[in-house]
């Protein structure tokens, strides 16, 4: 079984290759450009076990002018999770990359990927396509992202749609709610109030802190994601990925405090344009379709966080 991961050397991507090489009848070609906002160098370090793994094949590309039928020859699943991620620098002339990451290489591997036989194309979108919303979301509801990048993710959805309706790209769509964990982005929250406690910083909070998300531990997403490979009647589907717990940001905040032993220096400001107040995830589909159950509570997925960037930071 061949399989094209793309944004291989992400938080999400890297650890899905992971998840995907415990079969050993899989052999994955990975692709990434290194963009985004994480330093290169830590980024790097999530392909460091894997670089000289004998079943698993890494290209640093341009996603935009790769040569896709190249790589797509003798594929059988696409995993499509590269992009341009965060939702506060997607406002203004940055929104070019958004643009150019988002929309314009998902249109191009789709153009590509419907010149081969590929199983199935999995797309990695995001609960940001919802905007604020009461209670918990499903699949079905009005879509009205509230920031350019949920804008984008939502456009590479419709892509999808229309490639599969129009040539019969074998088109999934997963929509993931929060993801934390080892090797999480540096801009986002967790990360941020992590090393911002550990190095007696101030933790800025968007807000009054007491937004709540809907928060997926790292090893439950790419359990749900790898699990499409094998499920059934999932072509066409639109699927939430959600986690074991919601809280708030303050709530995270004060377990961190207790799992560091150290008090945090809160900063307020004000909140964050295009952020939904609070997001819920309906995974009742998840669980018929890919028997997704999570497992991983916030205090386990934390104290595995805070090792992650206790090791990139303090240990290296």
């Amino acid at each position: 079984m061949n399989i094209l991961v793309t944004g291989a050397a992400g938080f999400v991507g890297s650890n899905l290759v992971e998840r995907l090489l415990e079969d050993q009848n899989v052999k994955v070609i990975g692709i990434d450009s290194f963009i985004g906002p994480t330093p290169e160098n830590i980024t790097r370090q999530n392909l460091k076990s894997l670089l000289n793994h004998p079943r698993f094949t890494f290209y640093e590309e341009d996603l935009l002018n790769v040569n896709w039928r190249s790589y797509l020859t003798g594929v059988d699943y696409v995993f499509h999770l590269a992009g341009m991620p965060g939702v506060r620098s997607s406002w203004g002339p940055d929104f070019q990359s958004y643009v150019t990451n988002n929309i314009d290489v998902t249109q191009r591997l789709l153009e590509a990927s419907k010149h081969v036989p590929i199983k199935k194309f999995i797309y990695s979108s995001t609960s940001s396509v919802y905007g604020e919303k009461t209670g918990k979301v499903s699949e079905d509801a009005i879509l009205e992202p509230m920031s350019p990048y949920g804008i984008t993710k939502l456009t590479g959805e419709y892509l999808c749609h229309v490639y599969r309706k129009s040539f019969g790209v074998p088109t999934v769509i997963l929509r993931y709610f929060t993801v934390y964990g080892p090797r999480q982005r540096s801009d986002m929250a967790f990360h941020r109030f992590i090393k911002n406690i550990m190095t007696d910083k101030p933790i800025t909070i968007y807000g009054d802190g007491k937004q709540t998300r809907d928060f997926t531990f790292i090893r439950d997403c790419v359990v749900a994601t790898a699990s499409v490979l094998h499920a059934k009647g999932v072509i066409g589907e639109t699927i939430n990925i959600g986690g074991k717990e919601r809280a708030s940001v303050l709530d995270i905040i004060k377990e961190l405090e207790k799992l560091l032993n150290k008090k945090a220096t809160l900063h307020f400001v004000d909140a964050a344009i295009g952020e939904p107040k609070h997001t819920w995830a309906d995974i009742k589909r998840a669980e018929q379709l890919l028997q997704y159950r999570p497992k991983v509570d916030l205090k386990t997925g934390l104290k595995e966080e805070i090792k992650y960037v206790k090791g990139i930071y303090f240990n290296s």
